[in-house]
């Protein structure tokens, strides 16, 4: 087993939980990623609600509602904000129960967001 692989399993769960709002795109054991129900007309593609996926030497979770309403952040703790990459990612390289917690705090926020868009079923 990798050391990163119970980062993914703690992790996983907190999309898990949003499944049935969402369209599950990637399940392997390695990659979790949810879709929401919009696709867009431009270029066809699934607009993306978030997910979890382990890299070389760490786990991402992309979280998209904060993308689209970057107001979400503003609460976050700086020790979360420590972990972000880019606009919508947090990287982790080891288990932080306190940090988890709080993403999926945020994950949950993110749906309930996206739900009020439209973007994800009741």
């Amino acid at each position: 087993m990798s050391e990163l692989e119970p980062i993914f399993a703690a992790l996983r769960p907190l999309f898990e939980r949003h499944a049935r709002s969402c369209v599950v795109t990637a399940d392997s054991p390695t990659a979790y990623y949810l879709g929401t129900h919009e696709v867009r007309a431009k270029d066809g593609y699934r607009t993306s609600f978030g997910g979890v996926e382990i890299k070389k030497n760490y786990v991402s979770a992309h979280v998209i509602p904060v993308y689209v309403h970057p107001d979400m952040l503003a609460p976050l703790s700086a020790a979360l904000v420590k972990r972000m990459q880019g606009k919508s990612c947090f990287n982790f390289a080891k288990v932080d129960a306190p940090l988890f917690a709080e993403l999926g705090a945020l994950i949950d926020a993110g749906a309930a967001r996206f739900r009020a868009d439209g973007r994800l079923s009741p």
